[in-house]
């Protein structure tokens, strides 16, 4: 029977009939990857930039999740092309890059996902899950089709640029990070200061006229809904960490009412 790959994130996007909620994996544990796969959510993002995984650990929760019903993002921690090539070869379909600033960043990590002559993804499927070692016939040739690209606009800067990212060829859609973006607008922890929101409505605008989808961090609920409201494609609404910290705080709260636990979420 001819091996497949999965349908790569821009794909689902497409086929989606309202936005898509996701969640962060922060821990790299594939056991808590596994249970948050089987949850019910439409997309899982490992990451790499602020989570503590490294290739061993995201490819060991690609080969979990697989088993679900869910689409896995990997955010690799910067846009260097030797990390991109490292997570693609161990089996990501889909690619989140931090910090993309300018059109000629957004390029760069096209170029990334790529093989020659489009790109400069070196060659090494024999040797790699990606390939399934050589069982996916034609890999090589038609890799760009298994593959999809989100960048994050995560500063001031950026926002302003956002049209000539997002009309990038090889750019199926945009994330948001109000977090960064709060920080780089002098408002670091206000993330829902209306000038960041502003900033991220532009956003959405914008991608939206370059025909690309447009996502957006959201943990606060009430936060979530609002950006959702305004036309979010996919949302990520929490993370393995986050719900793990308010749940054992509720928990101590509930029994020791002295606990003082006060968690908060701030992303």
């Amino acid at each position: 029977m001819p091996l497949r790959l999965d349908p790569t994130f821009r794909d689902v996007l497409e086929g989606a009939d309202r936005p898509l909620i996701g969640m962060w994996l922060s821990t790299g544990s594939p056991l808590l990857a596994e249970i948050c796969a089987g949850s019910g959510v439409d997309w899982l993002l490992i990451d790499m930039e602020h989570g503590p995984n490294t290739l061993t650990t995201v490819q060991q929760q690609l080969q979990v999740i697989a088993a679900y019903p869910v689409t896995a993002v990997v955010r690799v921690p910067f846009n260097d092309p030797v990390i991109i090539k490292q997570v693609l070869d161990a089996g990501a379909q889909n690619l989140l890059v931090p910090m993309v600033g300018t059109a000629d960043e957004a390029r760069a990590a096209v170029a990334a996902l790529r093989y020659p002559p489009e790109g400069v993804r070196g060659v090494g499927s024999a040797l790699a899950r990606s390939a399934r070692w050589g069982r996916i016939e034609g890999y090589v040739q038609n890799a760009s089709q298994t593959v999809s690209l989100i960048v994050q606009i995560e500063s001031a800067d950026a926002v302003q640029q956002t049209a000539e990212i997002a009309g990038v060829d090889g750019v199926d859609g945009v994330l948001v990070g109000p977090a960064d973006l709060s920080a780089s607008m002098g408002l670091p922890g206000k993330q829902g200061h209306p000038d960041v929101v502003a900033a991220v409505h532009h956003v959405f605008e914008a991608a939206h006229a370059a025909g690309k989808k447009v996502g957006v961090n959201a943990f606060d609920p009430a936060a979530a809904d609002a950006y959702l409201e305004a036309g979010a494609d996919f949302l990520s609404a929490s993370a393995d960490v986050t719900i793990l910290a308010r749940g054992s705080e509720a928990l101590a709260a509930r029994f020791i009412p002295a606990s003082g636990a006060t968690g908060v979420d701030t992303y």
